[in-house]
This record gives structure tokens, sequence and C-alpha cells, in this order.
């Protein structure tokens, strides 16, 4: 990703917060690389070094600020934009793929040789995969040491590190700082602040959002559609069980305008990191509103909306399965509806958790993991609870995840995705378009087959034709754009969301 250096160097200037986590700022003179924002003099501009990455920063020989702390910002949402093999594989990365499998499985991922993608993302973004990984594990890391009570040699395992040795070495290269002292100086820079009470066994986080930050509809979105026993909506929080790869967990989450306060409850600590690059995907936490409601709010048949609602996110998911299974219940039925088919599916199906063991579970009534993939694909289709047909269709979903043939995650391939979806029988534009938005994170499907936004576009006279798209001059924010145009006001009350 090549940087336009006179306009970061403007954004530095100006101390323009935008710009946090979409590239860093290295000062020769010091040694340190920071955030746009960073509330310390300018630097010459003939001292300074920009970066796509914090990885790439670390690489050239740069430390973190202590001051400012870069790494803490939110992700950049370039990775989320961009569909092309670099942006999977930055995806890939986040999603801990390299811990999981190393370089070797992230290049069969992507279909190339290990030299290549080497070679690719340091060309891209300044640095190789195995970097990147690294920056991803120590920002992690910090993270825990500053917001949360955990010994450190569990912080070293939950970040993902091999050994503690490796912890330490990790630390005091990127960082300059032991881990007591990091978390040291996060104590002298607030004193009042310490970790937040919690359940026996649980452990507290918050996650950084860039603002304006609309979790209103958020919460609205996702109460609406919260499966019983496996997700509920209670006085400004949501929580939720979760389907992670060493066991189960339970996450409440409760918006902020500037923050995210997260309380995890884990079986094993080697999920924190998983547990929480969900937890921002499903809440949209990386994305740039600021530029979005730019581009959105520049069109006369939106600039209302964005006006009245800036910083509206795309819900995404915790489980892109979990998500396709649940897009297929709902076809041609109403949300209470699906919920009602969908939460006795999860109690014939799905993982009963042990309230004992699962305290937080206990405090929001949740009682249930969605089922495995192996679960649902040996289900009789007629005894699902639907039309056997569309039963049929969630068997083929899970069977296809469960075999490995549906790559339903965020890093997925999004073209080959729309195409695997389509070739099932039963899954249409629609259903195919509405997972891609959810579980990949693609920030420009419209849903223009949608009964809603087909209206909505009809009335502003921006039906799409063979020939013109007029909706093109949203892009590449149209999944944006769809949630404003499914929120407009005055709409009969036969018209729901998906």
């Amino acid at each position: 990703m090549k940087l336009d250096e006179d306009r970061c160097y403007r954004a530095v200037n100006s101390k323009d917060a935008r710009f946090d986590g979409v590239f860093y700022t290295a000062v020769t003179s010091t040694g340190i690389y920071c955030r746009p924002s960073c509330p310390a003099r300018t630097p010459k501009r003939e001292n300074v070094r920009f970066y796509a990455t914090a990885a790439a920063a670390h690489d050239a020989g740069f430390r973190a600020c202590r001051r400012c702390r870069p790494d803490a910002a939110p992700g950049s949402p370039e990775w989320d934009v961009r569909a092309d093999t670099v942006g999977r594989a930055m995806r890939l990365i986040r999603d801990g793929v390299v811990e999981s499998d190393g370089v070797p499985g992230l290049a069969e991922r992507l279909g190339y040789s290990t030299r290549h993608v080497h070679r690719l993302l340091a060309d891209e973004v300044g640095a190789g995969p195995l970097a990147i990984a690294r920056s991803n594990r120590a920002h992690h890391a910090r993270i825990l040491l500053e917001t949360t009570g955990l010994p450190v040699t569990d912080v070293a395992f939950a970040s993902g590190f091999a050994s503690v040795r490796q912890f330490n070495d990790t630390l005091r290269t990127v960082y300059d700082s032991t881990p007591s002292g990091l978390r040291a100086a996060s104590r002298r820079r607030s004193p009042r602040s310490r970790p937040t009470a919690a359940p026996s066994g649980a452990i507290t986080l918050r996650l950084a959002v860039r603002k304006p930050f609309a979790y209103d509809g958020l919460l609205r979105f996702l109460e609406a559609r919260a499966v019983p026993g496996v997700e509920v909506v209670r006085d400004g929080t949501y929580a939720r069980t979760l389907r992670l790869p060493h066991g189960e967990g339970v996450v409440a989450l409760t918006p902020a305008p500037d923050h995210v306060a997260c309380v995890l409850e884990l079986s094993d600590l080697r999920d924190t990191m998983a547990a929480v690059n969900r937890c921002r995907a499903l809440l949209d936490l990386d994305a740039d509103p600021v530029a979005i409601d730019e581009v959105l709010g520049d069109d006369p048949a939106l600039s209302t909306a964005v006006s009245t609602t800036p910083g509206v996110r795309v819900p995404g998911h915790v489980d892109g399965y979990e998500l396709a299974v649940r897009a297929v219940v709902g076809q041609q039925v109403s949300v209470a509806g699906a919920r009602t088919t969908l939460g006795r599916i999860v109690r014939e199906r799905g993982t009963a958790l042990v309230p004992e063991l699962h305290p937080l579970a206990a405090a929001y009534a949740l009682s249930h993991v969605f089922p495995e993939p192996e679960a649902l694909a040996a289900a009789d289709p007629a005894g699902l609870g639907m039309p056997r047909s569309r039963g049929a269709t969630v068997v083929g979903v899970a069977d296809a995840v469960a075999v490995g043939k549906l790559d339903l995650t965020p890093s997925a391939d999004r073209e080959a995705l729309r195409e695997e979806l389509l070739r099932l029988r039963g899954i249409g534009p629609w259903t195919a378009d509405y997972v891609l938005m959810r579980a990949t994170r693609d920030p420009d499907v419209l849903l223009a087959t949608d009964l809603v936004i087909g209206r909505r576009l009809q009335a502003l006279g921006l039906t799409p034709s063979r020939t013109t798209d007029p909706t093109l001059r949203w892009s590449p924010w149209r999944s944006y754009a769809a949630m404003h145009l499914w929120n407009l006001p005055d709409r009969p009350a036969s018209e729901r969301q998906p």
C-alpha cells in the first residue's frame, strides 16, 4: 500500500485522529513510532518516515511511543476493504493462521508459495507475515497487561506466544520494556485504573473504536435477532456464547461512545485473541466512520440519514457458519419466527453449558453454544422445524463447512465464496450477498434484491438496471448505505430488515 507522504505529514501536523491505525509515523531522531494524533511536538519533515503497519515500523528498528501507544488504535480498515491477496493475507494473519498453521499454512490458503506471499506483504505493507503476526501478538499482550490482572505467564500464552522467553524477548524488542514494566507504566498513567470487576475466571478488556460510533442501532439490530439461549441484549449489554478453536466461551459487550467494555469467560486462554477479533468483527470496530460518512453524506439521497445517524456500523458476526445457517432459516419468515425455530434447533442440537463452569453465561441466562457443523450436517431436514427444502439447505451448508468445502471466515476469498454459496440448492443472490456482507465484512454489498432496499432505491430513482448502476457512487461503502436505507423512517410496518 503506497502512502501519500505529503498527505500523511499534513495529518500528523494537524493531529488528525481519523488516521490513527491507518498509518504510523516514525521519527528517525528519536527511534520511536507514533500514531498521527500523538500529542508530542510535530517532528521535522526530514526526520519522519511513514509506515502502513506497526509491524513495518518495528522491522525498520523503531519502538512504539509510550505516550500515544500507537498500537492501541483500532486496526486499519484498509484490510477489510481490499479483496485482493494482500487484503486476504492480512485478514488471515489477524485471525491467527500464522500461529495455528505457520507461514506455509497461510501461503496454502492463499494459493501461492511462501516466498511469493512474503514478497507481496513486504512490498505492500513493509513487513513479512511472521513480523506482522509478531506485532499482532505484542499488541494483544499489551492490552492484556494494561487492562487485566492476569498473571504474566497467562498473558503470554493468551497472546499466542509459544514460551515466556519468546514473550519477554518480543516485548523488549517492540516496546523496549518488560511485561511488568508495561503494566507498571499503565498504572502510573492512570493511577485509578484497575482491572474491572468480573465474574470469577473472566477477564475484562477495553476495545478501542473510531468515533462517531452509532452503537444504539447495533444493539437494536442484535436484540431483534437474538437466539434464545445463545445471545441476549440486556441493559445496554450484548452477551452471547462463543464456539472457539479450543473450546467454549462467553462474552458480554457494553458499547460506549469511545470504547466497548468487554468481559470474556473462556474455557481456554489460548482463545483470547480469537474471541477479541470476533467481537471486533461483530461490532465493526475497525470501520472508518468519518471516511464512510463523507462519501455517503455527500449524496443528497443519503445526506439526511447520515447527518441524523453518523457512525453507522454494519453488524458482522462471531461465526460465519452460524450466520449462514441463520440466514437460511430466516428465508421467507419473520424475524420472530426465525428466532423461535433457531432457539429450538439450539436446544435440541447445540452444546449445553454447565452453569457452575460458566457464571457469566448463567448471569445472562445463556444455556447453549450454537450447534457444531457436524451436528447439523447429520440432522434429518424434515426434523428441523421448517419446510423440508429449507431444512435440506441448512444441512447442506453445515455439511459443506464440516468437510472444509465452504470457508465462511472473514478472510475468505469473497468472489469464490459467493460462487460456492450459489451452488448450494436453496441459496440465491440475496442470501449469498447477506452472508458476504456480515460474515466476510465486505463493505461494498448493497443487497439490491432485498425487498425493502429495492423499494427505497425505487423511491429515490436509483434502481440499478442492466446498463447502469447509480449506486456505484456509494462504493466502496454500499454495505453502510444498505444500513441507512433499511433504517429510513416512515416505512410500512410490514417491511423488515433481514
